[in-house]
């Protein structure tokens, strides 16, 4: 196992996986996709993480880190995209993406990183808390575009 910042040429396998996580995920043209992709990999503060049994990549996220004012300057973190493939659950893949991309938070001087899911199955929040995360002590809410 390898956990590795993505590359170029990591997005087919990654929209595959993604397709684990959401079977109805409208689908993106495929130049759709890598203009994106293209945007994501250059835009400041954005990492996309893989886990990798060579050469197929079994789990990833993303984390995005922002500026911020508050806290003493301490960046804004979030984690999403957070998927791993169904054969390869319940392995640790999944947990070493994330603790990846939290030291990278880290390093970066976050001071708290967030992440949502939709998921409600006890197992998923468990996970999470494995992995660090709390529930309970702050309260996600998200508004949807019209």
């Amino acid at each position: 196992m390898r956990t590795r910042r993505a590359v170029a040429n990591d997005l087919p396998a990654i929209l595959e996986l993604y397709r684990h996580l959401s079977e109805d995920m409208p689908a993106l043209t495929p130049d759709k996709a890598q203009g994106l992709w293209a945007d994501l990999l250059a835009h400041p503060g954005a990492q996309v993480f893989v886990c990798a049994l060579d050469p197929t990549i079994v789990a990833t996220c993303t984390l995005v880190t922002a500026p911020n004012l508050m806290h003493g300057g301490a960046p804004l973190a979030l984690i999403e995209n957070v998927v791993t493939h169904r054969a390869f659950r319940r392995r640790g893949y999944g947990r070493a993406c994330l603790a990846t991309a939290l030291d990278a938070a880290w390093r970066a001087g976050c001071r708290r990183v967030m992440l949502l899911t939709s998921q409600t199955d006890p197992a998923v929040f468990a996970f999470y808390q494995s992995c660090g995360f709390e529930t309970g002590r702050k309260t996600g809410l998200l508004a949807r575009r019209p």
